[in-house]
C-alpha cells in the first residue's frame, strides 16, 4: 500500500470532534495541514467544502485523493493506515474491544457529556435549564461509571496501551474536569485522565481553551 502522507484536516480546533482527529495525527507524528473552518471561521456552506463533506460538518480529513468525514471514521482510518504499531489492533478479538468502546462513545457517552457542555457552557446563563442540565449530568455520570469500572482493571479502555477508543472517549475529559459541575469521585477515570495528560499530543490539542464557545449557541 502506498502511503501518501498528504494529509489535510478541515475543522476548527475548538471542536471536540476535530480534536479527536488532531489528537490521532499528533499521536502518530504525522505531518498535516490544518485548515480552520466552522464557527467564527465560517466556510461550512461553501460549495467547495460541501463537495468534500455534504453534511457541512467537521472534521473532514483528506489523504491524497481520499476524503473521509465522521470523526470516528477518521480515527479508524488513521490508526489502520499509519498506526499499525500503536493505535491499531490487528487481532480481530482485540480490535472488537476497541471498536466496542469507540462505538459506545458515539452512541452513549458523547451524547450525554456534550449535552452537559451545551446546556451549561454554551447556553447563556439566563437561558439555562437547570432540570435539563441535571438530567444530562445524570446520564454523563452513569456513562462515566461504566468507564470507571472498566478502567479499574486496565490502564486504557481496551488494555494496557492507548488505542483509538481512548481518543474517541478521552477527548471529553478536559472539558469534564474543567466545567463548573459536580464530579463524583471515580478513581479509574481520574487516573486515566492523569495518564492522558502525560501525552504531549493530548496536552497540545485537547487541553486548550474553549472560551470562544462560552455562551454561544450559534457558533
Amino acid at each position: 500500500m502506498s502511503l501518501s502522507r498528504n494529509l489535510t484536516l478541515w475543522g476548527r480546533a475548538s471542536s471536540a470532534n476535530v480534536q479527536k482527529t488532531l489528537w490521532a495525527l499528533e499521536e502518530l507524528g504525522l505531518p498535516y495541514e490544518h485548515r480552520q473552518v466552522g464557527g467564527s471561521y465560517g466556510g461550512l456552506d461553501d460549495p467547495a467544502y460541501r463537495a468534500l463533506n455534504p453534511n457541512g460538518l467537521v472534521p473532514t480529513l483528506q489523504d491524497g485523493d481520499l476524503t473521509v468525514w465522521e470523526s470516528h471514521a477518521t480515527l479508524r482510518y488513521l490508526a489502520a493506515t499509519y498506526g499499525q504499531e500503536t493505535l491499531w489492533r490487528d487481532d480481530p478479538r482485540q480490535r472488537a474491544i476497541v471498536d466496542q468502546w469507540a462505538d459506545w462513545t458515539a452512541t452513549t457517552f458523547q451524547p450525554a457529556w456534550i449535552s452537559v457542555f451545551w446546556l451549561l457552557v454554551r447556553t447563556p446563563p439566563e437561558q439555562r435549564d437547570a432540570k435539563a442540565i441535571a438530567a444530562a449530568h445524570a446520564r454523563t455520570v452513569a456513562a462515566l461509571r461504566l468507564l470507571d469500572a472498566n478502567l479499574a482493571e486496565r490502564d486504557f479502555l481496551a488494555g494496557d496501551a492507548l488505542s483509538y477508543a481512548d481518543i474517541a472517549a478521552g477527548v471529553a475529559l478536559y472539558r469534564w474536569f474543567t466545567m463548573e459541575i459536580d464530579r463524583p469521585a471515580m478513581p479509574g477515570v481520574e487516573n486515566w485522565y492523569l495518564r492522558l495528560q502525560q501525552r504531549e499530543a493530548f496536552r497540545k490539542v485537547v487541553m486548550v481553551s474553549y472560551a470562544e464557545l462560552v455562551g454561544k449557541l450559534a457558533f
